[in-house]
């Protein structure tokens, strides 16, 4: 077996055990949780942080729903109101919150490596969680993505998974393709306008086509990115129209797809430009699924790392 984490930074070189131990341990809570209904005791007397240095919504809050449904207290550090604004360095930010006794930190920054500058310099037995670093790792997302997917697939090592978009920029599609990996998929696709898209000894295993109609070809599931702006410096792109033309999912580039083929967004959507509206509510769309599958799986991370 494989051993119990006691910080969750990124997926990368996590081996499949722990992987599924987590995708099956967030299908237990949902059950026990009665889908978010019923509120259980697991983490009863514990303290959660959530340390967001970057605007979020649904990750912020899904986090804050799955802290509480397991019984732990949520404190969300406002960090416009905080000592960092006015220039308090990182780790003594860390050290005056870790003299509050907290026993989980759930970070995010605009910075690469930040969550795992906290584990190392942390001078208590509390426990850092990533939920999103730069553009290196986003672990919950890849785990609430491959969940989603391998509810509706179980036969996943059989499976092409198709990512399009800004794959450079993203920290979701990183940490899909590690969860992917993990659990065998046999296929993993990379498409996106050659400025966006990783170095070439980056995700290397991964196939990568120019072309998004040839990239979604028996795409047994798709995963749409978002073009990632404020990360983009000196990149130039068509414009939104020409963008959606080349690299839009669309009911026709859908078709190209395996019958059944599962349409997959992280959010926020931005609809016209990486997908159209017909696709992103039409019934192929796991989108809203994806939403819930994050509660769960950030319950099954929660208690990973804290539970007695």
């Amino acid at each position: 077996m494989s051993p119990r984490l006691r910080h969750l930074t990124t997926l990368e070189n996590l081996p499949r055990p722990t992987v599924e131990r987590l995708l099956d341990r967030a299908e237990q809570l949902r059950d026990a949780c009665a889908h978010g209904t019923r509120k259980l005791d697991v983490l009863t007397g514990r303290t959660v942080l959530n340390l967001f240095f970057e605007p979020s919504t649904r990750t912020r809050t899904s986090f804050e729903l799955a802290a509480r449904r397991l019984g732990a207290d949520v404190v969300n550090f406002e960090i416009g109101f905080s000592s960092t604004s006015k220039g308090e360095e990182l780790l003594d930010t860390l050290h005056t919150l870790e003299a509050m006794h907290l026993d989980a930190i759930i970070v995010r920054h605009k910075q690469t490596g930040t969550p795992d500058q906290l584990v190392r310099h942390a001078m208590s037995g509390v426990s850092v969680i990533n939920a999103g670093d730069g553009n290196r790792a986003h672990p919950t997302q890849g785990l609430l993505d491959a969940l989603t997917i391998r509810q509706h697939r179980p036969d996943i090592e059989n499976l092409t998974v198709t990512i399009c978009g800004d794959v450079r920029h993203s920290r979701v599609a990183r940490s899909d393709v590690h969860a992917l990996t993990a659990l065998g998929v046999k296929e993993i696709r990379l498409c996106g306008p050659a400025s966006l898209m990783p170095a070439a000894d980056e995700l290397a295993h991964c196939h990568r086509i120019d072309d998004f109609d040839q990239a979604i070809a028996g795409a047994d599931a798709v995963i749409m990115l978002r073009l990632q702006k404020e990360r983009m410096e000196t990149i130039e792109l068509p414009d939104e129209a020409a963008y959606f033309s080349l690299y839009g999912l669309d009911q026709r580039r859908l078709a190209l797809a395996a019958k059944g083929c599962l349409v997959m967004h992280p959010g926020p959507i931005n609809r016209g430009i990486e997908i159209a509206s017909d696709v992103a509510d039409g019934a192929q769309s796991r989108i809203l699924e994806q939403v819930a599958n994050g509660v769960f799986v950030r319950m099954a991370v929660l208690s990973e790392v804290l539970a007695r």
